[in-house]
């Protein structure tokens, strides 16, 4: 090969068959992209959406009451919370006078990426917190404070979700407390997406929900509510579908549901990404050998024998059961079971003749006659 040539680039791995859920809307594109390069179909349910930059009246006078205070120290959580601060207040005329006064106060950042934005702006900080949480932030705040706060003006830029927790610890600490919220989340248009996702997750159509925001958890369980199927929707998640979510603040409501997300060591859209790939290949990627060939389950997608299989929801449901005890015996009366029937009935024997015409040698599924059914190791 040519030196100036660049060498292939390694092929992604193969998320194939999989169907994952993207609820984010700011930055949505990149996240699905990264998905469906690796062959995920994705279904984008955005819960929702950032207000536009004309309707932030309330931002505009929280930013002249902050220059007005002329505070003295500034919390920053958010590199986009920062840098649309600084864009809503040029617009409105008070750029400069922001400028200044952020200038004039010490300025604690929230993480290595609102430090970036902080000084894109040319202003510095004068502390970091070391895990990207608000909690450690106000923590640094305090201690280089001596614990008290007394009489201080303090300004924390909030992010969308808000941590009243840490917002009482300043106040008990004796801070004059002003918030600036320079994004606000609105329902966005198109909420039937969001409903056909709720639906989906519920009927097991999909393995992994991805979350980029708290709010977009609480506007999730906030629709199924409405739905009438949040309970429905928890149970799918405890048992079938998969949560992540790219950080500790935006997982502490699923936590709070009794979910354990999938929560990436850093806290970023690409590490979320490698530990959803990671996950559902090493977890829910299995084969299985049997007298017609090797079967492989993969997400929604079977391959016998090499062969890929379009199942029906229903078939893909019977295969699965099957599947999971390998060539063991699965009753009648489970198997009906799983199609919501009282009992045996010609449903079943209707589903199974279905699934074997769909496969490419029938013969893989076995009647054990007056028992039920297995797969033919």
């Amino acid at each position: 090969m040519d030196s100036s040539t660049p060498p292939p680039a390694a092929a992604e791995p193969s998320l194939k068959g999989f169907t994952i859920g993207v609820t984010s809307h700011r930055r949505s594109e990149d996240l699905i992209q990264a998905l469906e390069r690796r062959g995920a179909q994705v279904l984008h349910a955005p819960a929702l959406a950032i207000a536009p930059v004309e309707q932030d009246v309330e931002l505009i006078a929280d930013t002249a009451r902050v220059i007005d205070a002329r505070p003295e120290l500034c919390l920053v959580t958010t590199a986009y919370g920062v840098r649309r601060w600084l864009e809503v207040a040029d617009a409105a005329g008070l750029g400069e006078d922001l400028q200044e006064t952020l200038s004039a106060c010490s300025l604690y950042v929230r993480g290595p990426k609102a430090r970036g934005a902080v000084r894109a702006a040319g202003l510095a900080d004068v502390g970091i917190s070391h895990d990207e949480t608000t909690a450690t932030l106000v923590d640094l705040v305090l201690a280089d404070a001596g614990g008290r706060l007394d009489g201080q003006r303090v300004v924390m830029q909030l992010h969308g979700y808000t941590d009243t927790t840490q917002l009482d610890r300043l106040r008990d600490a004796g801070a004059e407390l002003l918030t600036v919220t320079p994004y606000r989340w609105v329902a966005p248009e198109g909420g039937e997406r969001l409903e056909a996702l709720i639906e989906a997750v519920c009927d097991g159509a999909v393995d992994v929900v991805t979350f980029t925001s708290a709010p977009a958890v609480d506007a999730l369980f906030s629709r199924a509510h409405e739905m009438g199927r949040h309970a429905e929707l928890l149970a799918a998640f405890r048992n079938r579908a998969a949560t992540a979510a790219v950080g500790p603040v935006t997982a502490a409501p699923l936590e709070a549901a009794g979910l354990s997300p999938w929560i990436p060591d850093r806290f970023r859209m690409g590490a979320m990404v490698k530990l959803v790939t990671d996950n559902l290949l090493r977890r829910q990627v299995r084969t299985l050998s049997t007298a017609c060939g090797l079967v492989e389950l993969r997400g929604r997608s079977v391959l016998v024998a090499g062969t890929e299989v379009s199942l029906t929801p229903t078939a893909l449901l019977l295969l699965r059961a099957l599947f999971e005890v390998g060539g063991a015996v699965v009753t009648r009366e489970t198997l009906a079971g799983l199609l919501s029937q009282d009992g045996p009935g010609h449903a079943l024997d209707t589903a199974v003749n279905r699934l074997r015409s769909a496969l490419p040698d029938g013969s893989l599924v076995q009647t054990v006659v007056k028992r039920g059914y297995r797969l033919r190791v």
